[in-house]
This record gives structure tokens, sequence and C-alpha cells, in this order.
């Protein structure tokens, strides 16, 4: 098989191509048992498996709890794109501040001297010293140095008092950052908790199935792909969607596409395991293009384009909430990191519901 980039393309098109012909997300599965015919029976229980409209509802219910967890990941990872952001705000701050005061304990000392230097000079007002000087020459150029040396002290005052609010405006910005990150912390937390939840329940609900009835409910939930997929082919969007992908687009596709197969964990960037967002993310830092960590972020921020007008390289954004994110490769597919407990694939790019499109390469 070939290596080179080249070969690797060849290959997403022609695997494309497939998916846009059978209207699937994956490859087609073993057809499963329609209703009103008879269900296989639990291996060695001696009784029947979950009748098809109550496998659907399980369907129902574990697709729902992957997705719930997948909308907490995303905030999982602002959260923590946030607080990384904040701690590295803190940071500069406590620079900044050991850099003003080292500045004012130097003023502090500049100003103790000409103090000290003025304590040595008597005090004595100038009108006294004239009176009771004989030089009136030396007297005046002294003069001259004393206004000097006040215009100094006065310069030296200002400038104390300005390092003072300067550490006084970054004591407030570190207050400020601190209680940021406190929350963003918390959130953190939050929505790690409601992630392992999720994630629990939905593999409880898996692991009381039987082998057999697993298997149908994957390809229960591959057939609701296919007819999703065949249902926006139908629509003739592909007659339109016909747009080339930029070079900077092929090569975000080309990372995403050498990442198939790696396994999906949430909250992951790489290079051993992603999640959708980390994926796109990455595969379009792989490009040059620097986008936002989250697929909520990366819909509010990147430049949207209509489905239609939708090419190679682009994101597709899914579903009400923004919580899943894939990047199309063309011929009606995408790629992504489906879900925990599955690997990145190339799946339909209408088997979800597409809330919309942006180009991270827009002009």
């Amino acid at each position: 098989m070939r290596r080179d980039g080249r070969g690797r393309g060849a290959g997403v098109a022609a695997a494309a191509a497939l998916v846009c012909a059978l209207g699937t997300s994956a490859a087609p599965g073993p057809a499963y048992a329609a209703p009103g015919e008879p269900e296989p029976t639990r291996g060695g229980s001696g009784g029947t498996a979950l009748r098809a409209g109550r496998l659907e509802e399980v369907r129902s219910r574990v697709d729902g709890l992957y997705r719930q967890a997948e909308s907490a990941t995303d905030a999982y990872n602002l959260a923590r794109e946030k607080q990384t952001r904040q701690e590295k705000s803190i940071l500069r701050i406590a620079r900044a501040v050991v850099k003003t005061r080292k500045e004012m304990a130097g003023l502090r000392e500049r100003a103790g001297a000409l103090a000290r230097a003025q304590y040595r000079g008597g005090g004595m007002p100038a009108e006294a010293r004239l009176l009771l000087g004989g030089d009136p020459d030396g007297f005046l150029e002294d003069f001259a140095l004393a206004r000097k040396g006040e215009k100094a002290v006065r310069g030296l005052m200002n400038r104390l008092e300005h390092t003072r609010t300067v550490l006084d405006r970054y004591a407030d910005s570190a207050s400020r950052e601190w209680e940021r990150l406190d929350r963003s912390r918390a959130r953190k937390a939050a929505a790690k908790k409601e992630i392992t939840e999720k994630l629990a329940r939905a593999r409880r609900l898996e692991s009381r199935l039987e082998v057999t009835e697993r298997d149908r409910l994957r390809r229960l939930q591959e057939e609701r792909d296919r007819a999703s997929q065949a249902k926006w082919l139908k629509t003739g969007i592909l007659r339109e969607a016909g747009g080339r992908s930029s070079s900077v687009g092929r090569r975000a596709i080309d990372f995403a596409t050498a990442q198939i197969g790696k396994a999906y964990v949430w909250g992951a960037v790489g290079p051993d395991a992603y999640d959708c967002s980390g994926l796109t993310q990455r595969a379009w830092a792989s490009a040059g293009r620097a986008i936002p960590r989250t697929s909520q972020e990366q819909w509010r921020l990147l430049p949207k384009v209509d489905t239609a007008r939708m090419r190679p390289g682009d994101l597709v954004i899914y579903f009400k909430d923004a919580s899943h994110v894939g990047i199309y490769v063309g011929d009606g597919a995408i790629v992504h990191a489906p879900r925990p407990g599955r690997q990145i694939t190339l799946a339909g790019a209408g088997s979800m519901p597409i809330l919309g499109v942006v180009r991270p390469d827009a002009s």
C-alpha cells in the first residue's frame, strides 16, 4: 500500500465515495431482525433478547448519555483552556510585580539620599544664605543647582507615586484573575464530574446487554446513521457542494485521516487519542492555522459558510448545542472522533443533525 500523501488521499476519496454510495456512517453490518421477525435468544440464558422497541429505547438512552457527556467535554475543555490562560496571566502579573517592587526600592533609596543631602545642607532658606554668605556669585550657582535638585526631587516623587499606582493596579488584576481561576477550576471540576457520571451510566446500560444485544445495538445505530445520511443525500446537497479544498485544508485533511483508527478519549488532543474538537484543532494546527479548542468555540468564532457551499477541509458542526464536530473530506463524508469506546473513523456528513459549517481558512 502506498504511504505518500497522494496514495492516502486517493484511499480516503475512495472510502468517502463508498460512504456516499451506501448512505452510511460505517461499513454496513449484517441486518438485524426487523419488527415482527423472531428475535435472537440470549446465549445460554434460555430467555429471549430485548424486543426491537425496547432495544431502540436503550439505544436512545445510551446515545443521549454519550451526547450529554460530549457536551460536558466541551465545557471541560473550555474551562481547562481558560484555567491555563489565567495561570499564565497570574504568572506574568507576579513577574511584573517583582520588577516594579525592585524599581520602587531603587526610587525609595534615591529619595532617601536626596533627603539626607538636604538635611546636611541645613535646610536654611535661600534668602538667609544670600544675606549671610560672602560670595554672591557662588550663592547663585548653588541656588541654580538647588533648583535643579528640587526639580529632581519632584520628578522622583511623581515616579514613586506612579509606581505605587502601578502596584495597586497589579494587585487588583491579580485578585480578579484569581477569582476567574477559581471559577474556571470549579467549572472544570463540575464538567469532569458530569462526564464521568454520564459515561458510567451509559456503560452500565450497555453492560447489562448480552453480547448479541450489544451487536444489535451497534447495528441499530449504524442503521439510523445510514437512514440519516440517505435522507441528507436525497436533498441533492452533493450537486452543489463540490468545491475544491485549499492547500491548507488538504493538509488538515491529510492529518485527520492519518489518525483513523486511534481512540476517542475525552479531553485528548493527541498524539495517541483525541476527542472530536481535539482532532479538528490539531488537524488545522498541522496545516499552520490555529483554531479554538472546542466545537462550540469553533462554531462561535470561525467564519461560517452555507452548507451547500462547503468544501473539503471545512468543519461540520453538529447538534443544536454545537457539541460535535468533524472535518469534511468530500464526497459526502467526514472524519471524526465519534465518542468514548469508538475510534476515529469516516462517517456520513449527514448521519447526524448538522448545525452548520465553518471554514478556518476563509479569507
